[in-house]
């Protein structure tokens, strides 16, 4: 996990390092803070402007604590990478609507028992791709801060877990460079 988690940030790391320079900016680098405050989920994303009204970008999420409860608890790790049309006038902000793909992995939880209650909890690890959209609003100062409003549902292919949907969205904040 740590491997491929370090794996993915180099990458953003190294996409950025040999960006094409822009008036505007074509980097963005973001952390969704109501992930990581309300789930206790790392979730940092890398975002490559291709146009005034079109990005592409990637997200890695990795889950900081085993214990959290919520709308979606077995989550421990996704890589998210999206393509994003926007519908206004200025650089690559405003409102968006978003295509993406979720690999994810984490812990199901199964009870079996011969009798009741359960007395058997068993721990199995899935790994799943979901395909979803998502819409939103993005905003951008002048001196490149960047805040983001997104949420979006996708659905389970390959049906390894015992989640069909999947959840994305949040709050993030970050900054634009070249």
């Amino acid at each position: 996990m740590k491997k491929i988690t370090l794996s993915a940030l180099l990458f953003i790391v190294s996409l950025s390092l040999f960006a094409q320079e822009n008036e505007s900016g074509q980097n963005e680098l973001k952390i969704n803070m109501s992930n990581l405050i309300g789930f206790t989920w790392l979730d940092i994303t890398y975002e490559r402007l291709i146009n005034e009204e079109s990005s592409f970008g990637v997200g890695t999420l990795v889950s900081l604590d085993n214990k959290t409860e919520g709308l979606d608890e077995y989550r421990t790790f996704s890589l998210t990478p999206y393509y994003r049309q926007f519908f206004s006038s200025k650089y690559a902000q405003g409102f968006f609507v978003e295509a993406f793909t979720m690999l994810h992995s984490g812990k199901d939880y199964n009870y079996y028992s011969n009798s009741e209650p359960y007395d058997t909890r068993v721990e199995e690890k899935y790994t799943d791709l979901a395909v979803g959209i998502s819409v939103g609003g993005k905003w951008v100062s002048r001196r490149g801060f960047v805040a983001e409003v997104y949420a979006g549902i996708g659905r389970d292919l390959l049906n390894q877990s015992d989640m069909e949907v999947v959840g994305r969205g949040g709050v993030s904040i970050g900054y634009r460079f070249q």
